[in-house]
């Protein structure tokens, strides 16, 4: 997998030297930019999805810690680049990934490059086992993937799933709202055991919570929270016969 990174360094004769190690030696990382402040910095991080920073400590105005308590770097590893080992402890408790110094040795540098690459791997895994929603048969509750890993949910807390193209979102009896980037289809192959009902191309229900039923062509069905649904006539027979 590809390490989407960027460079924070002040001097340039440092950042070209570090930019030509990576491309020859660590294929794996893509520069995606470059910084000589934490004001340039920020605007990357920002713009970016980042894997990795290569952050130096000292800076004009401000050093590579300082930049840190700026932005949640939850989403990114960093390896710290600096002429003085001092900093090695003030690093770790910044939760860096590693330390090089400067000059900076290569092995060392592939060293960096492939630790933090196992981080991403196990990242990865992890978060693909929860990429199709499982439910825990013993406690009820659902795992739905979000940006940094997963989210537990109570399925009894899901009062209905609207598809909204390939995602879906999910509505819940304390008025959150949840979109997940998989489509109902998914959510009704994993649901539908559980006492909720395809009532529409739309919509999936948890059938705990219908508290109307009003006959029409499909009908429509009321939500203990006042929400009124649509009933296609396809699914009409289905939705009633959880009512026999």
């Amino acid at each position: 997998m590809k390490l989407k990174s960027i460079i924070v360094e002040d001097e340039k004769t440092s950042r070209e030297i570090l930019r030509n190690y990576l491309a020859k030696y660590c294929p794996t990382v893509e520069v995606l930019g470059e910084a000589s402040n934490i004001d340039d910095a920020l605007v990357l991080i920002r713009n970016n999805e980042i894997d990795l920073i290569f952050l130096d400590v000292e800076m004009p105005y401000g050093s590579g810690f300082d930049l840190l308590e700026k932005v949640d770097h939850s989403n990114f590893e960093v390896v710290f680049v600096t002429a003085y080992n001092q900093y090695a402890i003030e690093a770790l408790n910044n939760h860096a990934s590693y330390y090089l110094l400067k000059p900076i040795s290569i092995d060392e540098l592939i060293k960096a490059v492939d630790y933090v690459a196992e981080i991403k791997k196990k990242e990865t895994e992890l978060q693909n086992s929860v990429l199709i929603p499982n439910i825990n048969p013993t406690n009820h509750k659902i795992t739905i993937p979000i940006q940094n890993g997963f989210e537990v949910l109570d399925i009894q807390n899901i009062l209905y799933c609207k598809a909204d193209d390939n995602y879906t979102e999910l509505f819940l009896t304390n008025n959150q709202k949840k979109l997940v980037s998989k489509t109902l289809k998914y959510f009704e192959d994993i649901l539908h055991e559980n006492g909720f009902a395809r009532i529409h191309k739309s919509y999936l229900v948890n059938v705990a919570y219908i508290t109307t039923y009003n006959k029409g062509k499909g009908g429509t069905i009321i939500l203990s929270t006042g929400t009124k649904l649509s009933v296609s006539a396809s699914k009409k027979a289905s939705l009633l016969s959880y009512f026999k």
